[in-house]
């Protein structure tokens, strides 16, 4: 699938694949073509950037750019996904009312279990499908958070409603954009908030850094996330931004050649005996697939499935595949495949699901290995 819905060209009016080549580069004379590592704590006072943790390098602006201007917002960038999200909710006062969805991150689950306890808040979940209870909640809470495609059961939320609906005055609506990246979905044109990166997984690339993005059009909110940047020290690593820079030159190719592979995929393993039940959105039986043929761009390039015989089998799968790595994380030029139930605070989830992150390999032969796996697993 692929959609023009949603997915606008940057602030300069370039299709979003040749903004990802062209942003956070210097256009002065002389200058390096791509922006350099720039490995420095203090600078010569005079300039107006004096220290890195409260000024920013250069090397870091050039991927707030990149994602800044694909989001069409401005970015601030952490020193990974969940120090992005960690200062998202710092900006919640104590008493403050959160509502998360049913199927969560298990980071984001643990830091609102902690601050819950501590008293920072009080918490309330709501399935990702159920759209009228996200509205009634926008009026009340401070903070909705909102994960789409959620992790690992893939359930699309309808962010253009829940975006649009009446919220409490100073409420902040956010969105874990990760799983459908800003080529395939934008929160901040929906209404939301803020929009979160994990730049970890499909801007890096690579499985070779950690880093987070979080972008806003609300410039207090903007100063305000470059605050908490400043003051937790949740600053990213020079040569992880330089990494994820480069990285993110090739997002769309990379995006384009994955999500097709795993369309492929998904209906394949639909119609195998060893699965019980995949869930993709590109699926016509997946519960929110009218939901993302109008709010997504394009499938993306997780799938979820419930192989027979439990986790035993499940594991074996896990431990036969080849070309498939047994690894977590997601988004990589490679493939992994890991039984989310088995990671703590995941024990909620299917025993038996695995949640298979595609890349750019071949897809026959991402099938043979799959397909051989499923059969080794079973002997």
């Amino acid at each position: 699938m692929t959609k023009e819905k949603n997915v606008n060209p940057s602030p300069t009016g370039l299709a979003p694949a040749s903004w990802l080549v062209t942003a956070g580069r210097s256009s002065a004379p002389g200058a390096p073509l791509n922006v350099p590592l720039v490995p420095a704590s203090n600078f010569i006072i005079g300039s107006g950037r004096e220290y890195a943790r409260d000024d920013g390098t250069p090397t870091w602006e050039a991927l707030e750019d990149v994602v800044g201007g694909l989001e069409c917002g401005r970015a601030v960038a952490f020193a990974s996904g969940m120090a992005a999200i960690a200062a998202v909710f710092d900006q919640l006062p104590a008493g403050s009312a959160v509502v998360l969805p049913d199927d969560c991150y298990q980071g984001v689950a643990g830091l609102v279990a902690a601050g819950a306890q501590r008293g920072r808040w009080t918490v309330q979940r709501v399935a990702l499908h159920d759209t009228a209870g996200w509205i009634d909640a926008c009026r009340t809470a401070d903070l909705v958070w909102l994960e789409s495609p959620s992790n690992p059961l893939l359930g699309v939320a309808d962010l253009e409603a829940i975006c649009a609906a009446p919220r409490k005055p100073g409420a902040v609506v956010a969105v874990d954009n990760t799983f459908a990246t800003p080529l395939n979905q934008r929160p901040l044109a929906f209404g939301a908030t803020v929009s979160l990166q994990s730049a970890t997984k499909f801007i890096g690339g690579h499985s070779d850094l950690l880093a987070g993005v979080a972008t806003t059009k609300d410039e207090a909110v903007w100063h305000a996330l470059r605050q908490s940047r400043e003051l937790a020290g949740a600053t990213p690593g020079t040569l992880e931004c330089f990494l994820a820079v480069r990285g993110a030159r090739t997002m769309a190719l990379r995006l384009q050649r994955a999500q097709a592979s795993a369309a492929e995929l998904a209906q394949r393993l639909q119609a195998h005996a060893a699965v019980e039940l995949v869930r993709y959105p590109g699926l016509a039986s997946h519960p929110t697939h009218a939901t993302a043929r109008r709010v997504l761009g394009g499938w993306g390039t997780l799938i979820s499935f419930d192989v027979r015989g439990g986790a035993d089998v499940a594991d074996a799968v896990c431990r036969e595949v080849g070309l498939i790595r047994h690894a977590t994380s997601l988004g990589a030029v490679e493939s992994t495949m890991e039984r989310r139930a088995a990671i703590p605070g995941q024990q909620h989830l299917p025993a038996a699901l695995l949640r298979l992150s595609v890349g750019i390999e071949e897809v026959e032969d991402l099938w043979r290995d799959l397909d051989g796996a499923l059969a080794r697993a079973r002997r």
